[in-house]
């Protein structure tokens, strides 16, 4: 297997050479999945991982740890909340910055570098807060990149077409009124001053966005969190914008689907999005702690792209009252990760349990694309909080979550499952 892998490698890096960077968008795979993890991906041993990035043959974790381990569990490491390792034999690099807080983002970067957003106030000593731009090969700042929040957090990063688009809980960056969107030049973090989805949340306690996906040509953003207006049209939870242009301009896309409260305290129960690799649909995860077939708390649920007006959802997997937090689009499937005990459970609930029909699919599941429903694929994994990261790539798909079991065996906060 690794010997394929490595074939694979060397084909897949000559294409890179010389080109932009891998998107985050997810990449479209030619079939679903093993569920049997490879075996020598490293182990974080504490904390959370909340974010995946692959550079050339390096992938880079952020999140919310202290320590990792070497595939054989033999060799101890030091890094504190973000490491690489290799892709195809899962060696963890020297890459070792000192950042100072928890890491929710990354994109990559051109010429070996990485792009990282989270609750930082430091990077290597110097103020850098919320967001920079690292090299890999030393783990120092590209001191070029200047962009800083002015507080909160950075929560979900793409780098587009020379753009590197932000989204969090700020309300400016570097002195330009950005409200959770902000729309960067990725080589020097300048802010794009056309470019301002004028998002708000009249009544809530912190406007934010959780998380948005761009398609892989750069022309749709679709972006979900805690606000209800963009500009001045309503748009709760979730909007739609046309940022091939020099402005972010909102579409006529917009549904009410997401209008009904889940659970009261949730200012927003929407946690991540992501569009197909052809772009002409996107799946959003959601929580809500609560199970109704009236709304979707608990669901994960496909959109079209293209339409105008109001939109319903094509279809809604619920879990029947299981938080899903991750979700990743690569055509034969639609994988999908939280601390879900069922799929396909529309009549389930946290205490009467599974109703009629549902599948068993702890912590990690894929489910049919045109459907909807849950595929036959099913790893399973130690449930706890839930699945923070899907990164896929040509060799399969990687994991990041907060315990240390998937697929039925041993692997710290990271795995990966092969493509057969």
């Amino acid at each position: 297997m690794r010997r394929r892998l490595l074939a694979v490698a060397t084909a897949f890096l000559t294409v890179l050479a010389g080109s932009t960077p891998p998107a985050v968008a997810d990449i479209p795979q030619y079939g679903i999945v093993s569920d049997n993890p490879v075996d020598w991906t490293p182990h974080v041993l504490d904390g959370t991982v909340w974010a995946l990035a692959l550079v050339g043959d390096t992938v880079i974790v952020g999140g919310a740890f202290t320590k990792v381990q070497d595939s054989s569990r033999r060799v101890t490491l030091d890094r504190k909340n973000i490491f690489a390792f290799g892709l195809y034999d899962g060696a963890i690099r020297s890459f070792a910055p000192d950042v100072d807080g928890a890491i929710y983002s990354l994109a990559p970067g051109t010429g070996g570098t990485v792009y990282v957003g989270g609750a930082f106030k430091k990077v290597n000593g110097v103020a850098q807060r919320g967001l920079t731009r690292l090299w890999l090969g030393s783990g120092n700042r590209v001191t070029s990149f200047q962009a800083k929040i002015n507080w909160g957090d950075v929560r979900s990063l793409t780098n587009r077409l020379g753009h590197l688009y932000v989204a969090g809980t700020f309300s400016a960056i570097n002195g330009v009124d950005r409200v959770g969107l902000a729309r960067l030049y990725a080589e020097s973090g300048t802010v794009d001053q056309g470019f301002d989805a004028k998002l708000a949340g009249p009544g809530l306690s912190r406007t934010r966005v959780e998380h948005f996906d761009v398609t892989a040509d750069g022309r749709r953003l679709v972006a979900v969190g805690a606000f209800l207006k963009a500009g001045s049209s309503e748009r709760i939870q979730i909007a739609e914008f046309d940022v091939g242009g020099p402005t972010a301009q909102l579409t006529g896309w917009y549904t009410k689907a997401y209008e009904p409260e889940c659970m009261k305290g949730f200012d927003t129960y929407l946690r991540q999005v992501k569009f197909a690799p052809d772009g002409s649909y996107f799946v959003v995860a959601a929580t809500g702690r609560a199970s109704s077939v009236h709304k979707l708390c608990d669901s994960a649920a496909r959109f079209e792209t293209d339409p105008v007006g109001e939109q319903e959802p094509t279809w809604v997997q619920r879990t029947g009252g299981d938080s899903l937090y991750a979700v990743a689009v690569t055509g034969p499937a639609v994988y999908l990760g939280g601390h879900q005990r069922y799929f396909d459970n529309p009549l389930g609930t946290d205490g009467n349990g599974p109703g009629p029909g549902a599948v068993s699919r702890p912590g990690i599941g894929a489910v049919d694309p045109a459907t909807g429903k849950a595929l036959s694929w099913n790893p399973t994994r130690a449930r706890g909080v839930g699945v923070r990261a899907f990164l896929a790539v040509p060799e399969g798909l990687l994991v990041g979550s907060d315990t240390d079991e998937l697929g039925r065996e041993y692997h710290g906060r990271i795995g990966m499952f092969p493509l057969s």
